[in-house]
């Protein structure tokens, strides 16, 4: 529609519409503030989202001892925690985790386990149900650095350690814990953890974690975190020195977190040489070959060596063990810190890990630091095993295995290089930036999942990322609300939890980044966050927080939409008008009106009635015609003519100007919220040229009416489309209702043969087909038998 308009009313549309038209919210604000549902501030975290001068953590440092039995799959293990409380508060008892009674018989995580049975179910599914698995700690004892027995209460996977006085702080407990338990194999019960077993040459592979009791957080926001372990929500722990003495096999090869403190001792003098190689290499180094390994794995040595590691400040251990362990070491610079990559993995991995597993190791320590901080910690390290992924301080499980033949497709390829990518990153959240994965999945497997998709794409042009890009996310987004869940809701009641943690988070700082706040003032404010929180414990609110602070950005909508709803992005373009100023000259707007008339189509009714109707009674009478009938309303009169040159010598040379400035458009586009979700509105504009345009248009174009807005847009060539979110940068659910004119959307059907509809099976068929048939029968008959 294109319609003209007098010079007066032009400055009312270029302007803005009356406030009744644009403010409908009716106490649903979506531009609200956070502040009402957000903790208040105080000397333990400020409003600014930075730690405050008050800010306090626990510590826990651990000396321990394990030994794994390759016969039996089992471990056993000692340790002594030394507890240190820099709280202002007196504590009577410690809270310790005891995860690996999710795998006790009678866990919360098994009788709450919801299900139904299907007409199919795999092997591994059954075997799982039908587990007779001993699993869970077995504490053989719990007494304090005294010898005396500490009287304990546990409550499935956590155990609650009764001091003989309070702890008062400032000051440090140690007590010892005594253990065993059972080793599960993954591939039958998958767990974090676990071991591989191998037919082919009859060896165990383990992957090894959560193996310890360990504390639990006491924080300055939450007291004592120790809501029970049923499976999704991971772990909250507090930082410490460790050192573990593993005892297995001669033969096996341990790799673990921290560094090696007797290696003289467990590695052979060649091993030795390859290390100090590593450390100026540009490629991984082979510290156990293929053809070791190999040979390693026809070996069944009878004694044990003790493998002993230091781990400074960190908040876990996690260790790996195998004689079929291939070993590879390549030494890189992190802000002039060397950090040893590594990669454990069987020959059943090659030649995927031979190629590419340190590589990406150390391609995720570098470009995740560029973006966060950097990496302190002295190795990162992957292994290969059963365990698809998952992530410890310095050291990650990850899956991928090509074929026997040592062929893979595409999808291994990049979803093992992604895993590594993933469960590396994993160092920086929560590792170090350590945040409460019992509670907020989203803040370290969304946060990981946003910085994995930029390593992602630092490592291949177009790479084939699986979550960040919004596209991706948009089908999930539009579902059914009963099938989602805000993304701040427990760990343990997320729906798609995939896509709930790390999926939609990752795609929202994706957005944020690329459309809202832009790549400079992102990359500061979330540098900013890793930096204030680095080896501390933060919260969704000191994120929040951070992200505004650092960046002059009010992000409250941002926050409220995408973290605290299951609305989705879907904005309408609805209508189009154009406008262009009237010259206000009747000699020229009746010209242009007669033509408008001219062409006007004809109306059906006025077509046939010029057949069906010869004359009208006015035809037959002319004495019935008066002044109406020869008046022409847009014939120009002297009159008209006197009023245009009054009007013209009351108005400036630049109005003047205006009025015959037939170059400028003007248009009125409106836009409806469907989807709900307040977002930019990135508006790509053609013109008759061809050329093209792009306008973005902040989300606070919603802040007065959170459902429809409208917008003029001047522009000084003419337009011929206007198109919402060209680029699918804001997760669009619908992109039928994006463009102006509607564009048709493009699809393909394909053709095919109907098949006729398959009848059962014959039992007739079945049973003759094994003997003879009755026609076979028939001609058999002799003859002359009557038959």
């Amino acid at each position: 529609m294109r319609r003209f308009l007098f010079a007066g009313l032009v400055l009312a549309v270029a302007g803005q519409l009356p406030a009744a038209a644009q403010t409908t919210n009716s106490g649903t604000d979506k531009f609200a503030q956070l502040e009402t549902m957000l903790p208040t501030p105080n000397s333990y975290r400020t409003a600014s989202g930075a730690p405050g001068p008050d800010y306090w953590q626990q510590r826990a440092d651990y000396d321990i001892k394990v030994t794994l039995d390759d016969a039996k799959q089992a471990i056993t293990g000692r340790e002594t925690i030394t507890y240190t409380n820099l709280s202002p508060d007196a504590l009577p008892y410690l809270w310790v985790q005891l995860d690996q009674n999710i795998l006790d018989k009678n866990s919360i995580t098994t009788a709450t386990q919801v299900g139904q049975l299907q007409d199919k179910m795999s092997f591994q599914g059954l075997e799982s149900m039908l587990s007779d698995f001993d699993g869970g700690f077995k504490i053989e004892s719990v007494t304090g650095k005294d010898g005396r027995a500490l009287h304990t209460v546990t409550n499935h996977t956590m155990m609650r350690v009764d001091l003989p006085a309070p702890l008062q702080p400032r000051q440090s407990v140690s007590f010892n814990v005594k253990w065993h338990y059972n080793i599960n194999d993954q591939l039958k019960i998958n767990e974090r953890s676990g071991y591989e077993y191998f037919p082919q040459d009859k060896n165990y592979l383990y992957e090894i974690a959560q193996f310890y009791p360990r504390m639990a957080v006491y924080s300055d926001n939450q007291g004592w975190q120790h809501k029970q372990f049923l499976g999704n929500g991971e772990f909250t722990l507090p930082f410490g020195d460790y050192k573990v003495s593993i005892t297995a096999p001669a033969d096996h090869v341990v790799g673990a977190t921290g560094t090696l403190q007797n290696a003289a001792q467990v590695l052979s003098a060649t091993q030795m040489k390859r290390w100090e190689q590593a450390k100026t290499a540009t490629k991984p180094v082979l510290m156990v070959t293929q053809d070791e390994a190999v040979k390693a794995e026809a070996s069944r040595a009878t004694g044990t060596k003790t493998w002993t590691y230091v781990a400074k400040n960190v908040r876990d251990f996690a260790w790996a063990s195998s004689r079929k362990f291939i070993w590879d070491a390549m030494q890189i610079k992190q802000n002039g810190k060397p950090v040893m990559c590594m990669s454990y993995y069987p020959k059943e991995g090659n030649p995927l890990w031979g190629q590419y597993s340190t590589q990406v190791v150390a391609h995720t320590i570098k470009t995740y630091s560029k973006f966060t901080i950097p990496y302190a910690y002295p190795v990162a390290i992957s292994v290969h095993g059963p365990v698809g992924g998952m992530e410890y301080p310095m050291l990650c499980f990850n899956g991928g295995r090509p074929q026997k033949d040592g062929t893979y497709s595409a999808q291994v390829k990049y979803g093992m290089i992604s895993v590594i990518i993933h469960e590396v990153g994993h160092n920086f959240f929560p590792m170090i930036i350590n945040s409460d994965e019992r509670q907020w999945t989203w803040m370290d497997e969304g946060l990981n999942s946003f910085v994995q998709f930029l390593t992602e794409q630092e490592w291949e042009r177009n790479y084939p990322s699986r979550r960040g890009e919004p596209r991706n996310i948009a089908a999930y987004m539009a579902t059914d609300n009963s099938l989602q869940s805000p993304i701040m809701i427990n760990s343990e009641s997320a729906l798609q939890f995939g896509n709930n943690a790390y999926g939609k988070p990752a795609t929202a700082l994706n957005i944020l980044r690329e459309t809202v706040m832009g790549r400079e003032l992102f990359d500061y404010a979330f540098k900013t966050y890793a930096q204030r929180w680095a080896y501390k414990h933060p919260t969704p609110a000191d994120f929040f927080r951070t992200m505004e602070d650092a960046s002059a950005v009010d992000l409250d909508w941002f926050w409220r939409g995408w973290f605290y709803t299951t609305e989705h992005t879907d904005l309408a373009l609805e209508s189009v008008k154009s406008y262009n100023a009237s010259t206000l000259n009747p000699q020229v707007e009746n010209a242009r009106l007669q033509q408008q008339r001219a062409a006007a189509p004809q109306s059906i009714t006025a077509q046939r009635n010029a057949t069906d109707i010869p004359k009208t009674l006015v035809d037959e009478k002319p004495e019935l015609k008066d002044f109406y009938n020869s008046y022409d309303p847009l014939a120009v009169t002297p009159a008209d003519q006197q009023r245009y040159t009054a009007m013209l010598s009351n108005l400036t040379p630049e109005q003047q100007q205006r009025l015959n400035d037939s170059q400028t458009n003007f248009y009125e586009l409106s836009f409806r919220n469907v989807g709900g979700l307040v977002m930019p509105i990135v508006l790509q504009m053609t013109y008759a040229d061809n050329s093209q345009e792009i306008q973005t248009i902040p989300a606070e174009i919603w802040r007065k009416n959170n459902a429809q807005v409208s917008k003029v847009i001047v522009t000084k060539k003419p337009v011929i489309s206007f198109v919402i979110d060209p680029f699918q940068q804001t997760a669009d659910t619908d992109l039928s209702n994006n463009a102006f004119p509607r564009q048709p959307a493009a699809s393909r059907f394909e053709l095919f043969e109907q098949q006729r509809p398959q009848t059962p099976p014959n039992p007739m068929q079945q049973q003759t087909s094994r003997t003879t048939s009755p026609m076979q029968k028939l001609e058999q008959k002799p003859v002359g038998s009557g038959q």
